[in-house]
């Protein structure tokens, strides 16, 4: 069977897209699954992370990394999840034609979302044109602060856009940053569990949106 091509995409910068794409993958992968990496973000900050944990723990034969324009997002990722059971596909932030390609082959759209009203009104153009191009779009709220009002409003405001909104949020831990500059996922190292239980319920529920 085919793989499942997930993108992940943001027109705002710094929504956490990148640590999305690899603790996503960190964890498909431990669930046994293989996944592909494509980064069409020139600012190459998946690459970086790639090269880190090839330096940390070698290389993986289900884990692959490359990188694709905008425009051969598409070519690229139809040709890999023949191999592959997931195919992950970091994007730029930014939301124009050149986004297009990697959301018309996208099985599942992941549309992370930082807990300020500013990033939430940037998401609306992705989640218009996600639905232009007939894609299934999913809003993970990232970098909350449990039991405020501000997040409670965010998400409230999140689901008023027409996309699913994931009941997993990842909350705004240092693990996250530190894991991805040493090339690992948050849910690799020990000392982290409550963002190994984030990832996890994050993961356990992107697979459930398929039967």
């Amino acid at each position: 069977m085919a793989g499942r091509i997930i993108t992940v995409a943001q027109q705002k910068g710094g929504s956490g897209k990148t640590t999305v794409a690899v603790n996503l993958a960190i964890r498909l992968r431990a669930l046994g699954h293989s996944v592909a990496l494509i980064d069409t973000d020139p600012q190459g900050s998946l690459g970086r992370w790639f090269l880190e944990r090839l330096d940390r723990v070698g290389e993986d034969d289900d884990l692959e990394f490359s990188t694709s324009s905008a425009w051969g997002a598409s070519y690229e990722s139809e040709k890999l999840k023949k191999r592959f059971d997931f195919v992950i596909i970091d994007t730029p932030p930014k939301i124009d034609s050149d986004l297009r390609p990697a959301l018309r082959v996208a099985d599942l759209v992941i549309v992370p979302v930082a807990a300020s009203h500013v990033d939430l009104w940037a998401t609306e153009g992705v989640l218009d044109l996600a639905r232009r191009e007939k894609a299934e779009a999913m809003i993970v709220l990232n970098r909350t602060r449990p039991n405020t009002r501000l997040g409670a409003e965010i998400a409230e405001k999140a689901g008023e856009l027409g996309a699913i909104v994931a009941t997993a949020q990842l909350a705004n831990r240092v693990a996250y940053a530190e894991t991805l500059g040493q090339g690992m996922g948050a849910s690799e190292t020990a000392r982290n569990g409550a963002a190994r239980d984030e990832i996890h319920n994050l993961t356990q529920e992107i697979l459930a949106f398929w039967p």
